[in-house]
């Protein structure tokens, strides 16, 4: 696959403006993925530590709800609409249709701190879908069947959200008649990231690494890649069951072994001098993580915090991270390579990670703190992305 980057090209009749924002979905959603990352986990983190009286959070269900449908889908719709244009060949929205959408992504964070559920579920379920609306048009005029999966994805995603404020709003009875898991949604949504995640990788670290590392010749076997990717989507079968034995554990350790070998073809050994390029690598090491801490959980030999948080705060932070710096650059004509800024906003999230998922294995009555430290460093690599990236984004303005 060529790599994702659409010429971004100045009229010669005219100037551009210098006013940038709404050209494109990878400019308002990668601002507002930073900012809400760079926000919100340092208020859960007071919340968690006792610091505010009365909790602004409902509950842990709702942090991870707003890591996923805020944080982490606003990352992913400005990467679709950005490489949907690319795939099709077709505008993806903007102007006032990318406003609109960026609008009802604003007011449904909004609405999740307010007391009105259905407001919340309304918003979030129109957030994914009217995404998925707008990337559809994109792909059908294209006729780029070969990513209407994406459409697919974010459709189901809406649905997720939706199961996660049923069961925020007490529907037993509907559970119970349907034969439904509403309290699942965080985890299909969560397993539905990870989904996106793999196939995404998959299609662009090799290249991202030999385009960087020259020399390097990282492979994809077609049978590997069916295997990671399958592994995957059977992993998101034993959660929606929630099976928790050791069939469960075996079959999460068989995928673990799976994507090594997927990673150990990249050749991540030899990525470690090209920022831009290891932390795509580095991202891939926590699903590894995830993976074989997701099987000891699988038999009650430890808690499964560590493992989400390896998914979570390790592939998923670095991932989004690596990505919204490359797109960014790429996307706006501006050469690909890392400044103190990107190197230091990588380590701290990739520390971040590490604090997050292996400080309350080995002193589990540091839990609390560890949170504490990992939201620092997490906030202060978003807060240095913003920094960096914001005259970028939002202005025709060359990178310095």
């Amino acid at each position: 696959m060529a790599e994702v980057i659409v010429p971004l090209t100045e009229s010669p009749s005219r100037a551009r403006p210098a006013w940038a924002l709404w050209e494109l979905g990878f400019r308002p959603f990668y601002l507002l993925a930073a900012t809400w990352a760079a926000l919100f986990i340092p208020l859960w983190v007071l919340q968690l530590s006792a610091v505010f009286n009365e909790a602004l959070i409902r509950n842990t269900s709702w942090h991870a709800h707003e890591m996923i449908f805020g944080y982490a889908l606003a990352v992913i719709i400005g990467f679709l609409f950005t490489a949907g244009r690319n795939w099709s060949g077709h505008p993806t929205p903007s102007g006032r249709s990318l406003q609109f959408l960026a609008l009802l992504w604003v007011l449904a964070r909004m609405a999740a701190f307010s007391p009105w559920v259905w407001l919340s579920l309304l918003l979030n379920l129109s957030v994914p879908w009217v995404a998925a609306w707008g990337l559809w048009r994109s792909l059908y005029a294209g006729h780029n069947r070969r990513n209407y999966f994406f459409v697919a994805l974010l459709v189901v995603m809406g649905l997720a959200s939706a199961c996660f404020h049923f069961s925020q709003m007490g529907w037993q009875a509907l559970q119970f008649e349907m034969g439904l898991h509403l309290d699942r949604g965080v985890s299909l949504a969560l397993d539905i990231v990870l989904l996106i995640v793999a196939i995404m990788m998959g299609r662009v670290v090799p290249m991202f690494s030999n385009n960087g590392i020259p020399g390097l010749q990282a492979a994809r076997k077609p049978i590997i890649e069916k295997l990671a990717i399958g592994s995957i989507l059977g992993l998101m079968v034993i959660d929606s069951l929630a099976i928790q034995n050791g069939y469960a554990a075996t079959f999460v350790g068989i995928a673990c072994t799976v994507h090594g070998w997927r990673w150990f073809l990249w050749q991540p050994w030899k990525t470690w001098r090209n920022p831009m390029v290891w932390v795509l690598q580095g991202a891939y090491f926590w699903l590894l993580i995830f993976l074989a801490l997701k099987a000891y959980a699988a038999t009650g030999t430890i808690p499964s915090g560590p493992a989400t948080h390896a998914l979570t705060v390790g592939l998923i932070g670095m991932v989004t991270l690596g990505m919204m710096t490359r797109t960014s650059l790429g996307h706006t004509g501006n050469p690909i390579h890392a400044t103190w800024v990107e190197r230091n906003a990588f380590s701290a999230l990739f520390l971040a990670a590490s604090i997050r998922v292996f400080m309350p294995l080995a002193w589990p009555s540091l839990l609390i703190e560890s949170a504490v430290l990992s939201a620092v460093l997490w906030s202060a690599a978003f807060a240095l992305y913003l920094w960096r990236y914001t005259p970028l984004l939002v202005l025709h303005k060359p990178y310095i």
